[in-house]
Parts: structure tokens; C-alpha cells; sequence
């Protein structure tokens, strides 16, 4: 963190660099040169990404009547609807009830929410010493989780528990040099988002959303558990619903991702929210468009995005650790090329474009990624872990979720512990996962206003403008050793290939 500070004052030349008129930074600033040239002309939207809108709603009612339909079976009394004539092959005689298992979830909904209402809560006091205790925690947290699960005798989460500790240690240890730059970056998304008091209260507000939509669905969660049917079935069941859960979860979180990315480019391209020229009623705008032309884009989006966006982060912690292994190394290269395209056409900054312009998630993504690309400032996104830091937090929170639900289940229900307990943690991470999501729509806006127009982000903070300067300055710099480095190395291959070749 020190040497990102320090940089400052040596980044007053990268300054005064970018903003001459010589510099092609300036030549990116045409867009916006009168603040906000796309959102203040209002333009007419159209309804975008249709087809995934209308799944998403059928899925929705679908699931809906579904869940009903599980919880009611076994509500009060066993087999109300004579559900069990469907599965007389597999009867193993239980007589457990919704309503045994359904204050299980209950817990998990409210600890869930309390863990991310103290987020938003201490936001900008105690921000920064959170993410720290997230990134230095977890591992350890998982660790210990691996030998409960073990001494409960739940081996095989154990072992996902100790595989997921490993994995995480060698990320950090991968990544560990990015992580003042990130917190940098992180601390400057605080400061914008807390300037911002009406974005908070959105998140609220989605989150008592998401709340009620996870009483229907652990209504429903309790009903499987409490089903006659065999393990095998209880758990294809919940892995349906989860799947389902984790779809709604990611769209209500990209939805506060757009509203708050809106936001948060309006601040910037105005120069501040108490600008003359801000549009009147900006946020009830961005959440119009959120929920309603936009609203299949995000759906369309949040089916993809956040698998791809792991996988890369792993793949890259993977690539930067190898050495000098080729044969490791070009598998892993085909793998992350392959990624990369990926990310082309699926990424978070995908939500900025829509927000702003209302374009289709694909068509979002892939504007996103060329403007990065064609300003270098994708090099600075690749050094960046902001995301992974923010996935880190609300992987535990998920944990420690699932952990109070996991231990009252096994005081009363010792053979439903990992059904519920893991449920319980995909909830407790949806929740917590809302509360992170607009910290991470201030990086999102950030990332892009910086790309189109350098100048908003130095007339906001001047001294952050320096450090990322300066930052991006060294990671082209790294960037172009490596590619020098790369060439002269094919070179002295190819010459000595030629002379060992006969005449």
C-alpha cells in the first residue's frame, strides 16, 4: 500500500502528461467533453434481450408454483398433496415436516441479512479493515470448517473444504503484490459510494426483496428436505432449486449494479452530484431502466458472468505462478485465451454500458472490453483483484451463514446437517453478495469513466488520478518487457533451430 502512495508524487509528470494536450488521454475525452454527452441527451430506449427476459419470468412463476407446491406437501401434516404415490420406489418411511426444517433457513435468512446490513452499515468507517479481514480470514475459516465437517463426518465437504482452503492460499500468494493497488482502488469506490446515500438505500431495498423471494424459496427448501424420497433425490431436488436461487440472486445484485453504476457515471461526468447540470430525478431513472428495458440484458448476463469471471481469476493465478514449464504453460495459455474471448462477450463492465447507453448485454460487454483494450486500460484491470477481494467477503458471509444454521441442524437433525447447512450458505452469500455488489459497481464506473475521459476522474480526485496513472505507466511498461522478452527468446530459438538443421 505504501509504494502505491509513494508513487504519487512520482506521478505528477504522468499527470501533467495526461492531461496536455498532446496526450491521446485527451483525444478520449471528446465523448464527454460537455460532462455526460450520452445520459443527458435522453435518447428513447428499446427493449433489449427480450427472449431471456421471458425465461427468466417464466422460470420465476414456474418455480414459484413449484416451491408452493413442496412446502405445502408436507405442512403440518405428511403428504398432504399424495406426493409420495410419484415415489413409492423410493419411500424410506421419514416423518419430518416443513416446518421442521423451515426455521432452519429462517436463521440463515436473517443472519444473511444482518451480515450485510452491518456491511452497508460501516461502509465508510470500517471498509478497508474489512476487506483485510476477509482476504486473511477465509483461509483460515475454511481450514476449520474442513476439520469440523471431518469430525462430523461429513467427508466429503471436508475435503471440498480443505481443496477450497488450498486453492485460496495459493491465489493469495499469487496475487498478494496487487493487493495495495486493489485497496487503493476499493477505498476510492468507498468514497464515491458513500458520498451517495441514495444508492445504499437501494441496496436495502433489494435485499428485503431478495429476503421475501427466500421465504417462498426455503419454504419450498424445507418441504424437499422433509421429503420421503431417498437422499439421492432430496439432493437433485435442492440442486435445481440452488441453481434457480443463485440465477435470482445475481439478477437482483447486477440490477443494483446497473442502478448504481448509473449513478455513480452521472457523479463523474458532471463533476459531482450537486452540479447544476445533474439530471433531475438521476437514481429514479437508472432504476426505471433497470427494471424495465433493460431488465433482460441482465438477466441474459447474470447466467454467465460470474462463472467466467471465476475461472479467469483462477486461470490467471495459475498462469502468473508456472515459470518456466512450456508444456504446463502453453495448456494453461490455451486455456486462458479461450477465457479471454469469453470475457469478450461476458463481463461485469458490460452493466456500465447498459446503464448509460442501454445497449444488449453482449453488444455492452464487447464495447466495454474494446474501449479497455484500445486505451491500455485493460493492463491496469488485469492487476487489479478488487472483484476477487469482494468475493472474498461474501464467500464469508455465505460461510458463516451457513455455519449457524449448519450447527443448529446437527443439535436436532444430525442426518440433514449438509443439506441444510449448504443451502443455508448459498443464501447467506446472495445477501451479503448485495450489500458488496455496489461497492463493485463503483469500481465498474470507475474503470470506464477513466477509459473514456481521464480528465473526470482527476477533476474528482486528483490524487488518485495519479496513482492509477502512474500505475497503468508501469504496467505497460511490464507489459512491453515481457512482449520484448517473448520475441527475443522465439529469435534465439528459431537461429538455433536453423543451425542444427543439415545443409
Amino acid at each position: 500500500m505504501n509504494n502505491v502512495s509513494q508513487s504519487s508524487s512520482s506521478s505528477s509528470s504522468v499527470n501533467s502528461a495526461s492531461i496536455s494536450a498532446s496526450d491521446p488521454n485527451v483525444s478520449r475525452s471528446r465523448r464527454s467533453a460537455n460532462g455526460s454527452q450520452t445520459m443527458a441527451a435522453e435518447p428513447s430506449r428499446r427493449w433489449r434481450d427480450v427472449f431471456w427476459l421471458g425465461i427468466f419470468m417464466i422460470h420465476l412463476i414456474l418455480l414459484g408454483g413449484a416451491l408452493a407446491v413442496l412446502g405445502l406437501n408436507r405442512f403440518k401434516r405428511s403428504d398432504r398433496l399424495n406426493l409420495d404415490r410419484f415415489t413409492h420406489k423410493y419411500l424410506e418411511n421419514q416423518k419430518g415436516l416443513t416446518e421442521d426444517y423451515w426455521p432452519l433457513y429462517a436463521l440463515a435468512g436473517g443472519v444473511g441479512t444482518v451480515l450485510g446490513w452491518t456491511w452497508l452499515l460501516f461502509l465508510g468507517s470500517q471498509a478497508n479493515h474489512m476487506m483485510k479481514i476477509a482476504v486473511h480470514i477465509l483461509t483460515t475459516y475454511l481450514a476449520v470448517l474442513s476439520v469440523l465437517c471431518f469430525w462430523m463426518e461429513q467427508f466429503f465437504w471436508g475435503v471440498a473444504f480443505a481443496i477450497g482452503a488450498g486453492m485460496l492460499f495459493l491465489y493469495v500468494l499469487a496475487v498478494i503484490d496487487r493487493l495495495p493497488f486493489t485497496m487503493l482502488v476499493l477505498q476510492a469506490a468507498v468514497k464515491m459510494v458513500w458520498s451517495l446515500p441514495e444508492v445504499m438505500r437501494v441496496a436495502y431495498a433489494f435485499m428485503l426483496i431478495m429476503l421475501l423471494w427466500m421465504g417462498i424459496w426455503s419454504f419450498g427448501a424445507a418441504g424437499v428436505v422433509a421429503l420421503s424420497i431417498g437422499d439421492g433425490g432430496r439432493w437433485w431436488l435442492l440442486v435445481v432449486l440452488s441453481v434457480s436461487l443463485f440465477w435470482t440472486g445475481a439478477v437482483l445484485c447486477n440490477t443494483v449494479h446497473v442502478i448504481v453504476s448509473g449513478m455513480v457515471f452521472l457523479v463523474l461526468s458532471h463533476g459531482g452530484r450537486e452540479a447544476s447540470s445533474m439530471p433531475p430525478k438521476s437514481l429514479m431513472k437508472s432504476l426505471r431502466y433497470a427494471v424495465t428495458t433493460s431488465f433482460g440484458s441482465i438477466c441474459y448476463g447474470s447466467l454467465f458472468t460470474a462463472a467466467i469471471r471465476t475461472l479467469r481469476w483462477k486461470i490467471r493465478g495459475v498462469r502468473s505462478k508456472i515459470g518456466n514449464n512450456e508444456c504446463l504453460l502453453c495448456c494453461v495459455d490455451f486455456l486462458f485465451h479461450l477465457v479471454e474471448t469469453l470475457v469478450r462477450f461476458f463481463n461485469k463492465y458490460a452493466y456500465v454500458q447498459i446503464a448509460v447507453s442501454g445497449k444488449g448485454f453482449n453488444h455492452s460487454a464487447r464495447d466495454a472490453w474494446e474501449l479497455f483494450q484500445s486505451t491500455g486500460v485493460e493492463a491496469l484491470i488485469a492487476y487489479d483483484c478488487s472483484g476477487a477481494v469482494l468475493l472474498m467477503g461474501t464467500l464469508l458471509g455465505g460461510l458463516i451463514t451457513g455455519t449457524c444454521s449448519g450447527i443448529w441442524t446437527w443439535i436436532k437433525y444430525r442426518d440433514r446437517v449438509a443439506m441444510v447447512g449448504s443451502t443455508a450458505m448459498l443464501m447467506g452469500m446472495i445477501l451479503v453478495g448485495l450489500a458488496m455488489v455496489v461497492v463493485e459497481s463503483a469500481v465498474t464506473s470507475i474503470y470506464i469513466c477513466y477509459a473514456e475521459d481521464p480528465l473526470l476522474i482527476h477533476r474528482w480526485d486528483a490524487e488518485f488520478f495519479n496513482q492509477m496513472s502512474e500505475m497503468l505507466h508501469q504496467r505497460l511498461q511490464h507489459r512491453s518487457a515481457r512482449a520484448r522478452e517473448v520475441l527475443t527468446h522465439n529469435r534465439v530459438d528459431n537461429h538455433h533451430t536453423l543451425e542444427t538443421l543439415p545443409f
